[in-house]
């Protein structure tokens, strides 16, 4: 990324911080209200927990206290005098500590549960964005965005477990135990806490946007590695690992670099925040001094103020660390929550209906479709016009640019048209759920598309009920099956990831073996063949007659050779229809595709 590009996402950033805090939080109560029971039974028991063992044993104490200073206990009176009070300390102990192990249950569970439900809805968000989202963005940063928000959640929710519920408790507790006995000295107490409290939450407002300029420059390090890491081939043939270094710390000097603005920040808040702790020890310090002199005070109360101030005093010490989590967490989740607001340039339309295909018959019929980046607009079809009919077989053909692949995506609605209308048996495929289009279309690219799973799994992979034996079928008539069982572990081999493990040819007839397994009844195949050897066009072109046989086929392509044998050519230039007929048919014209055709069989020749 450049740096007015980083600039620019810096000032947006910037100017959506509040928001994009908000946007967080709404996400994670998304997902927390769903489990709402587990979220009741985890405030209840902190409460109770902090509220029994902090404050209810010190209570307790404070009686047996102001009774042994009230007058001496004979030993056989031990029981009758302070038999309630012990019976009182051992069922609070036991309440506390049934609370803690609750509290353990209750947030163990809620994250588990919670966790699942980001996950899901942030794997939804992405596998549901347009292919424009994704080519905008480095993978490896949606994967670290993912993971930082599932992350956030849990710092959250640690968060509130600890310390901001017991620093609630703490508060109302110290107030309803003490002002009764020491109103001035309650007041005192709670004016300086909250001076405390502002003071903390306007630091944590000016470090927030740090942290998510943190975040951000995280972020752009885990896509610098997962871009260097993807294409390290590349990196390595050309001899690029120092430039490619270069680049990695650079950005890797930035996290650094905004790691230790946060980190200066968050220390200087927290010398302040001492400051004003120190103040309070002094004044209850003082009060416990004289409090019994001035007031009156009994030597039982006098262990509760001490005991209860140490303890809201202590748990207002971790507000700073809290709030340092709390502002890691929203500025971690800062990414996704920003991808999640994201509108879906492709959605399916209310109460879209699935794709029902009897026929397979295709028209694009005053198509109009331009992309516009970064406020220009770039034309590419206007009022086009094109049918297909049923188990017709045709070729895209002409110079790069001219529309080709940008036509197949536009039937697969991978981007959405402007105007006009797209229609597959007379269905428009803009009222039809996404999920039975697509399912209905059999695609191959240039670049065959594997995971890193077993060969079975990937020939499978659009029909994942298919058998053993139908998988092998498939196989045998994309001519995979010699290579495949020729492999040590046959079809259990796993590809590596994007099939690295496999040759280009290898890669694409598994490819096909896909598509045949699929059996949909529309075939895309965009240039399948282009980047393949001589021997491996061959065996894949003979698998491709076989999968074309009886389908709707659009087959984009460069070599005419592929598409020579087709039941029709259409030729573009620049998003229009200049050509149109059988190979043969066009030759004789002597036009557009004449010329093509001449000059690719006299390199050839030549």
């Amino acid at each position: 990324m450049s740096a007015v590009a980083s600039g620019a996402a810096g000032a947006g950033a910037a100017g959506r911080r509040p928001s994009l805090t908000r946007r967080t939080i709404h996400y994670y109560w998304q997902a927390t209200r769903r489990h709402l029971g587990l979220f009741v039974l985890l405030i209840a028991t902190t409460v109770g927990f902090c509220g029994l063992l902090s404050y209810g044993n010190p209570y307790v104490m404070s009686l047996i206290v102001d009774r042994v200073s009230a007058e001496p206990v004979a030993a056989d009176e031990v029981l009758a005098a302070f038999g309630p009070s012990i019976a009182a300390l051992i069922a609070i102990n036991a309440g506390g500590l049934a609370c803690s192990k609750l509290q353990d249950y209750a947030f163990w569970k809620l994250q588990i549960a919670v966790n699942y439900d980001l996950a899901t809805m942030a794997f939804d968000a992405l596998s549901n964005q347009s292919m424009t989202f994704h080519s905008n963005r480095f993978g490896g940063t949606l994967v670290s965005q993912t993971t930082k928000f599932i992350n956030g959640y849990t710092q959250m929710i640690n968060n509130l477990t600890f310390p901001f519920l017991p620093v609630i408790c703490s508060v109302v507790f110290t107030c309803a135990l003490l002002a009764p006995v020491v109103p001035l000295y309650t007041a005192v107490l709670m004016a300086l806490l909250a001076v405390y409290g502002v003071i903390s939450y306007v630091m944590y407002k000016r470090i927030l946007h740090l942290n998510e300029k943190a975040a951000g420059a995280q972020n752009q390090l885990s896509g610098e590695l997962s871009d260097a890491v993807t294409n390290i081939l590349a990196v390595k043939t050309y001899g690029r690992e120092d430039y490619e270094r270069g680049l990695f710390d650079r950005a890797n000097r930035e996290v650094v670099a905004r790691d230790s603005q946060r980190m200066r920040a968050s220390l200087a808040r927290g010398i302040i925040t001492a400051a004003i702790t120190l103040v309070i020890m002094s004044v209850v310090t003082v009060f416990i001094a004289g409090g019994n002199a001035w007031f009156g005070i009994t030597p039982g109360t006098v262990v509760i103020m001490f005991t209860y101030t140490y303890t809201v005093t202590n748990q207002f010490n971790f507000i700073n660390q809290g709030l340092q989590r709390f502002n890691q967490a929203f500025g971690e989740a800062s990414g996704m929550t920003a991808v999640l607001d994201e509108p879906r340039l492709v959605a399916d339309a209310p109460g879209a209906r699935p794709l029902v295909v009897e026929c397979g018959d295709i028209e694009f019929k005053g198509l109009s479709f331009w992309y516009s980046d970064g406020g220009a607009r770039t034309q590419v079809f206007d009022d086009f016009n094109l049918r297909i009919p049923a188990g017709q077989r045709v070729g895209l053909v002409g110079m790069s640019g001219a529309g080709k692949t940008t036509l197949t995506k536009l039937l697969l609605r991978l981007a959405d048209i402007q105007e006009g209308e797209i229609l597959v048996d007379g269905q428009n495929v803009a009222d039809i759920t996404q999920q039975s289009l697509r399912r209905q279309i059999a695609y191959v690219p240039q670049e065959a598309l594997l995971f890193h799973r077993t060969i079975a799994e990937n020939i499978a992979y659009g029909r994942p009920d298919a058998t053993e034996g139908e998988i092998r079928e498939a196989a045998r008539q994309a001519n995979a099956l010699e290579f495949i069982e020729a492999l040590p572990q046959g079809f259990a081999t796993v590809t590596g990831e994007r099939g690295v493990k496999l040759s280009g040819g290898q890669r694409q007839r598994i490819a096909i073996a896909r598509a045949m397994l699929a059996d949909a009844p529309i075939l895309v195949l965009d240039e399948a063949t282009s980047a393949l050897d001589s021997e491996s066009e061959a065996a894949v072109q003979e698998a491709l007659g076989r999968l074309m046989a009886g389908r709707t086929s659009i087959v984009v392509a460069h070599r005419l050779s592929t598409v020579a044998s087709l039941d029709r050519i259409v030729v573009l230039d620049h998003g229009r229809i200049v050509e149109d007929g059988p190979h043969a048919e066009l030759v004789e014209r002597n036009g557009e595709y004449a010329g093509l055709w001449s000059r690719q069989t006299g390199a050839y020749l030549g």
